[in-house]
């Protein structure tokens, strides 16, 4: 019998700042380092570098976020370089410009090559981006992750084979986003930020001010709704989308919801933030690649309201777990607002414990580290599925 391969990992992308790949980078890499597995991740730096030192996994700094060719074609000999040295095996992209430098690396050395597709990435007028998005098909095993992302790819580059797609979603972390984790300080002090009453429920946006995300729908789904008894709380950084913000100002003053409706900024410990929403909604006018916020919603035990495109459709049981509703239709959203708040409190206790049986059996950390260990060993030992 032939022994097993031990995959020995390096992780490309461009930086260690903040954000969704960046938290799954540092996910897999405490996942492998807990296995015994070496690993490696290499990036162009950043505040969460401090995360794989505390793991105690190394880190590669070089300027990965660059799209200049040469620089790529650079990077490309210093990551050899460095697969040679670690005797690194596999190589996993996590983003277009340093999948490129770490294609040609993997070329030149040997190395398996994987990459994670972790979102729709635009296509260009006349589809001009196309060749260059085209990177995150050539690993020999692709990562997507959710049903969105693989319909995405096959729709798109019709050249990739099905039988190379694994899909892996995204997770929450039911450590940190669980009820009984949040304590009566953390509880209070988000009352005494966001100016929260005791007698209505709250009703609560979070994710950064953009169009796309649909926060007017919301404004106007809120006039609309029979159930004029709430608070809602639309919580996230404009970035600098001062227009746009306005614009959200100016909708809710000329439906007369001053008082019912607080605008509030970038926000932390969005644990204890959920916690004391009654709905927690997710209002993208556009498909998310795989949607968090509806997630992390479902393990807090709250009612999530969502848009029914993108990956949510991945995440929520309609009626179950949480509802869907049609997404560019601000009074299908209302229909759906009124139906959470007049549930019984019967009925809002078992889509709570629906909801969070569905993040444990499906969508945890520990699931998708161990999918993702599984696809390594699938690619170093050459398995067929």
């Amino acid at each position: 019998m032939t022994k097993e391969i031990e995959p020995v990992v390096l992780q490309i992308l461009p930086e260690l700042e903040t954000g969704g790949v960046e938290t799954g980078t540092i996910e897999i890499a405490s996942a492998l380092q807990e296995k015994g597995i070496k690993n490696f991740v290499a990036s162009q730096g950043g505040r969460m570098v401090y995360e794989l030192e505390k793991i105690g996994v190394d880190h590669l700094s070089l300027p990965l976020k660059s799209k200049n060719y040469f620089i790529m074609k650079k990077n490309a000999k210093l990551l050899a370089d460095y697969i040679r040295k670690n005797h690194i095996n596999i190589v996993h992209a996590r983003s277009r410009a340093p999948a490129w430098s770490a294609y040609w690396a993997a070329k030149e050395t040997g190395a398996h090559f994987v990459t994670t597709f972790h979102g729709t990435y635009g296509l260009g007028p006349w589809g001009i981006k196309k060749f260059y998005n085209k990177i995150m098909t050539y690993g020999e095993r692709v990562i997507v992750i959710s049903n969105h992302i693989k319909e995405h790819i096959l729709k798109n580059y019709p050249q990739t084979s099905a039988d190379k797609l694994r899909l892996i979603h995204r997770c929450a972390d039911i450590e940190r986003f669980s009820p009984e984790a949040i304590t009566q300080a953390r509880l209070i002090k988000k009352i005494e930020e966001y100016n929260i009453a005791d007698d209505k429920p709250v009703l609560l946006l979070p994710g950064r001010i953009t169009r796309w995300k649909g926060q007017h729908i919301l404004i106007h789904a809120l006039h609309l709704m029979k159930n004029q008894n709430y608070y809602c709380i639309i919580a996230g950084d404009s970035q600098g989308r001062q227009e746009y913000l306005e614009y959200l100002k100016k909708l809710a003053h000329k439906y007369k919801l001053e008082g019912r409706i607080g605008f509030f900024g970038r926000y932390t410990d969005a644990p204890a933030l959920m916690m004391n929403a009654t709905v927690i909604l997710s209002t993208a006018i556009e498909p998310e690649a795989f949607g968090r916020i509806s997630v992390e919603g479902q393990a807090m035990g709250k009612i999530v309201v969502a848009s029914n495109i993108g990956g949510t459709l991945d995440t929520i049981i309609d009626g179950k777990t949480g509802k869907l509703y049609q997404y560019d239709n601000p009074q299908a959203l209302a229909d759906a607002l009124d139906w959470a708040l007049s549930l019984s409190p019967e009925e809002a206790k078992k889509i709570s414990q629906a909801g969070i049986k569905n993040v444990k059996e499906h969508f945890t950390k520990q699931i998708m580290c161990d999918k993702t260990i599984e696809v390594y060993r699938e690619v170093v030992n050459q398995k067929e599925k």
